[in-house]
């Protein structure tokens, strides 16, 4: 067998098997070193950030620096940094440092620089917890002067991001309520038996009623008793012992809780300022309560115009201080605000009237209200005949439903609302009664006059045409961006804790989706205009991209 292979071989002719590779660069001697950032493209977001964040206005950032000592890193290229680690998907600091010596962007962004991620934290924790307000707002200014967005319409929409706290350090209001309200009564009984005994020493003494008492009452009544008891048994030392190492801790444990509750219902042991909210986990909707934050975002052309984290699980809440927070940024108001139904409430449709704000948001059953088995429905409340006139409904069987008097409705938020209660007289025996109601007695609703109102306008409106444009253009807008932020970018979950760090990191991640958007836009040679503020005046700078021999030039 072996012979035969080798006579096959040798009717093989001879070939020339000597086998060439390319030159590597790194281990060839140069005359001129290479430049190995010229590789990075003139269209490059990395790029996009360096001009943005060249133009802020920063002063703000430098006048923390107090100067003296070692040199510190230039909080400028630490902004970049951060606002490009961002784009990138890159939130730990960690990771940041490794990349500001793997990267080549990091390493053009910085300089070479090479901050540890300790530095990095520090920047982004403390130096920006009062600036990334102004610096996000200066880039929505840059995007009003590129013409990208006016400012003028709002579409605004919440989403619940999960905290970095533990899962299971629930800390709930009415259960610590509850044990508080026991172990009163506990400590109350004990101070009962003491003052019996001390009042048969001293028939003269007059002991304390039971009170809801809290921990300086406690201290000071504990006080007291050591003064006037002094011979005492046992037991009541033993009882002594538990008010003082016992008791008085788990009170005085309980009242801390309170405090960082506030008026909140939750809140976590490992992230106080988180509260418990119903995420959706799955694709199925299967919510688990867990730590987190609301946060609530204004958008406009998909760009990110504003935003403001709250503590509340409901969005109907947030509205009023979202509002607010945008005309103290900007220093006006937009004309028109688009939103879903968790908006629609008498107290937001009153706010956006008095701010001269044409609301596009809907309300509970705004949907329901346009099917024909609701529409042609004579027994519900929106279809009886009323007589303002007079103030009385109609029921189909045509007996009148009369006025019997006003009350008053407390929303969550405390906004207090105006109800009117009307009955009718004779519904029993009413052929109708089993497809009118099915209360005992004589039927009864209860009307919002001045909610009817502000709904049948907000109705008209969103019936108009642009009514129709807005609503079909808000589920791409608001969604469209935390799609992006959440399944694109990975961010579901905050890695920092409290709520100015949090405000911090999703302040550096609107930033990064607008500048994500620009450079999108940048990459169709549009026109790049920059600019800054300087002590409240604006100065503008034109940056034209142009063609030559295929090199971007920027024109000041």
């Amino acid at each position: 067998m072996i012979q035969e292979f080798c006579k096959f071989m040798v009717l093989i002719p001879y070939m020339d098997t000597k086998l060439r590779f390319k030159a590597l660069p790194s281990v060839q001697s140069s005359l001129f070193p290479e430049d190995i950032f010229g590789r990075i493209a003139e269209d490059h977001p990395v790029r996009l950030v360096n001009r943005v964040v060249d133009d802020l206005d920063i002063s703000c950032l430098l006048s923390q620096y107090k100067g003296g000592g070692a040199s510190s890193f230039h909080p400028r290229m630490m902004l970049k940094v951060l606002f490009y680690s961002y784009l990138s998907n890159i939130y730990s600091c960690r990771k940041i440092e490794k990349a500001l010596g793997e990267n080549i962007h990091f390493m053009w962004l910085s300089g070479n620089s090479l901050p540890d991620f300790r530095t990095i934290n520090y920047f982004r924790g403390k130096r920006l917890r009062s600036e990334i307000h102004h610096l996000f707002s200066q880039i929505v200014r840059l995007l009003v002067e590129l013409g990208y967005v006016s400012l003028d319409v709002q579409y605004i929409d919440g989403t619940k991001i999960e905290s970095a706290a533990g899962r299971y350090t629930f800390v709930w209001r009415k259960s610590i309520e509850k044990n508080q309200s026991k172990l009163q009564t506990k400590i109350n009984s004990i101070l009962a038996d003491i003052d019996s005994q001390i009042k048969d020493d001293d028939p003269g003494y007059l002991p304390t009623e039971s009170i809801c008492i809290d921990s300086d009452l406690l201290k000071k009544k504990l006080s007291e008793i050591n003064v006037r008891l002094k011979d005492r048994n046992k037991a009541t030392q033993k009882a002594l012992d538990v008010l003082q190492q016992e008791h008085l801790p788990r009170l005085e444990g309980y009242e801390n809780q309170l405090k960082v509750l506030g008026d909140r219902s939750s809140c976590s042991k490992t992230d106080p300022d988180a509260v418990f909210m119903r995420m959706k986990d799955d694709h199925m909707k299967n919510g688990q309560l867990k730590p987190g934050y609301n946060t609530q975002i204004s958008t406009e052309e998909q760009f990110i115009t504003h935003y403001s984290i709250h503590q509340t699980t409901a969005d109907t809440t947030t509205l009023e201080s979202h509002l607010q927070s945008f005309e103290d940024t900007y220093k006006q108001q937009s004309s028109e605000v688009v939103a879903d139904a968790g908006y629609g409430s008498e107290q937001n449709y009153e706010l956006m009237e008095a701010k001269g704000i044409d609301a596009y948001v809907k309300y509970n059953y705004f949907h329901l209200e346009q099917k024909r088995k609701v529409k042609n429905n004579p027994f519900s409340v929106a279809n009886l005949f009323y007589n303002d006139k007079e103030d009385f409904f109609v029921c189909p069987s045509g007996q009148r439903l009369l006025n019997t008097g006003t009350g008053k409705r407390i929303s969550t938020n405390g906004y207090e609302s105006t109800v009117t209660y009307y009955q009718g007289a004779r519904c029993q025996g009413c052929p109708f009664r089993g497809q009118c109601h099915n209360a005992n007695g004589n039927r009864k609703i209860e009307i919002n006059h001045r909610l009817n109102l502000l709904k049948k306008q907000v109705k008209e409106r969103l019936m108009s045409e642009l009514g129709l444009a807005h609503r079909s253009k808000r589920p791409i807008e608001v969604e469209a961006v935390f799609a992006q932020m959440k399944a694109n970018n990975k961010f579901t979950r905050f890695t920092l804790r409290g709520l100015e760090k949090v405000n911090i990191e999703f302040g550096l991640m609107a930033v990064a989706h607008n500048l994500r958007k620009m450079a999108v836009k940048q990459t169709k040679k549009q026109p790049l205009k920059t600019f800054f503020w300087n002590d409240g005046v604006q100065i503008s700078i034109l940056r034209i991209h142009t063609e030559q021999n295929g090199n971007v030039t920027i024109a000041a």
